[in-house]
C-alpha cells in the first residue's frame, strides 16, 4: 500500500512538473482577436453587401443595434451589446458609425430589419 502511494504521488508531481503554465495573452493579441472592446464614443466602419436593399434600410442618422454571436452548446446565441449611430457611408461597402451604447468588439453584427453590417474598427481609431 506504501509503495502505490508513493507511485501515485510520483505520477502526480510528474504531470504538475510537465504541465503547461497558461500565460494571459498580451494587449496586441486580444486587439487581433477582436477581444478588446469598443468603448461609447469612438467610431467605427461597418462592413455592408453594397445593395440598394442596405443603402434603402439604413440611413444616415440611423440609431442600430449590434449583436455578438456566440456558438454555444449547439445552438448559435445571439445578445445585444451595444448601439451605433450612422454618421456616413464611405464607399460602396462601408459606413462609417460611431459607437452610442455598449461595449463593442470587432466581428460584431449591426442589424436593422434585414440589412446587416459587419463591425470593423475605424482606421484613425487603431
Amino acid at each position: 500500500m506504501k509503495i502505490l502511494g508513493i507511485v501515485i504521488w510520483g505520477l502526480m508531481m510528474t504531470i504538475m512538473a510537465y504541465a503547461p503554465a497558461v500565460a494571459q495573452p498580451t494587449k496586441q493579441q486580444q486587439e487581433l482577436r477582436g477581444e478588446v472592446d469598443t468603448k461609447s464614443g469612438k467610431k467605427v466602419r461597418l462592413f455592408h453587401s453594397g445593395t440598394q436593399d442596405v443603402r434603402k434600410t439604413i440611413c444616415v442618422g440611423d440609431v442600430i443595434p449590434v449583436y455578438r454571436e456566440v456558438y454555444a452548446y449547439g445552438a448559435i446565441k445571439r445578445t445585444e451589446v451595444g448601439k451605433i449611430k450612422v454618421l456616413s457611408y464611405l464607399g460602396e461597402h462601408y459606413i462609417e458609425a460611431e459607437i452610442v451604447a455598449g461595449k463593442i468588439r470587432l466581428g460584431d453584427v449591426a442589424q436593422k430589419e434585414s440589412a446587416a453590417c459587419l463591425v470593423h474598427p475605424a482606421p484613425d481609431e487603431e
